[in-house]
């Protein structure tokens, strides 16, 4: 099995500068110019970082746009879903444009192929092997008993994190559905299993509940944060309000 240095809470807030909840708001794609306006937006009120996704076309009209993000935001701390893809076939693509100069930061895949009823990982194994053959250098955020995929119950959120977190850099859940907050007894499971790993939690937050999920490494945040009825596009007065929202909760910057 492929090995990785294992990534601390501490050193993540660290590596983003932040004692509490890192904000990274999630860009729905749509063309270079509306997603060069988001991020633009997102800069502007201090966020750390961005996850592009890919719902409305595949990976191959997916690339020109991150490239285009990239040389318009050489310094950006930039990351990406492919809708649908696990790592096993993200990594390849990552490593391939991180050997051509579009340096990739980060990847969330919807599913890291936890089983949690398993002691032998195969698939997760197999995505490390590729990850580790690929060249990428970049974070890894891995969907477990995430939204959409292959349901867990809740009595198993616990030892499934658990069994994340060798095969990921932040351990990352969700609720039941986009838009939807986690319970917070997931959260609770979630953070008994990884002990002082990072956790991501990749739906539901607004500024209205974000105080909630302190004990939350990081908020991938995209309704929560548009325009009302708006898939596409940062409301920036609303991500200025979790952004401050967060800063309290951990107290100022690292």
């Amino acid at each position: 099995m492929a090995s990785f240095a294992v990534m601390t809470r501490n050193e993540f807030h660290k590596l983003f500068k932040a004692t509490g909840p890192v904000v990274l708001p999630v860009i729905h794609v749509l063309d270079t110019p509306r997603t060069l306006e988001n991020v633009r937006a997102l800069v502007g009120e201090g966020a750390a970082g961005c996850f592009l996704i890919n719902h409305d076309f595949g990976v191959e009209p997916f690339e020109p746009i991150i490239r285009d993000v990239r040389n318009a935001f050489p310094s950006l701390w930039m990351a990406a879903n492919f809708l649908a893809v696990t790592g096993r076939d993200a990594f390849p693509v990552l490593g391939r444009l991180q050997a051509e100069g579009c340096i990739v930061d980060g990847y969330w895949a919807d599913d890291a192929r936890i089983d949690e009823a398993s002691d032998h990982q195969a698939e997760a194994e197999e995505i490390d092997r590729v990850r580790a053959a690929s060249g990428w250098t970049g974070m890894y955020f891995g969907g477990t008993a995430f939204k959409k995929q292959r349901e867990v119950s809740p009595e198993h959120y616990e030892i499934s994190a658990r069994k994340a977190c060798t095969h990921m850099d932040v351990i990352t859940t969700s609720g039941v559905a986009t838009g939807k907050e986690a319970d917070l007894s997931k959260i609770e499971a979630f953070r008994a299993g990884i002990g002082e790993r990072p956790l991501a939690l990749a739906s539901g937050i607004t500024p209205d509940n974000a105080p909630a999920y302190a004990d939350v490494d990081c908020f991938m945040v995209a309704t929560g944060i548009n325009h009302q009825g708006n898939f596409y596009d940062i409301d920036p007065a609303r991500l200025k309000q979790l952004m401050r929202i967060t800063r309290k909760l951990g107290g100022g910057t690292l």
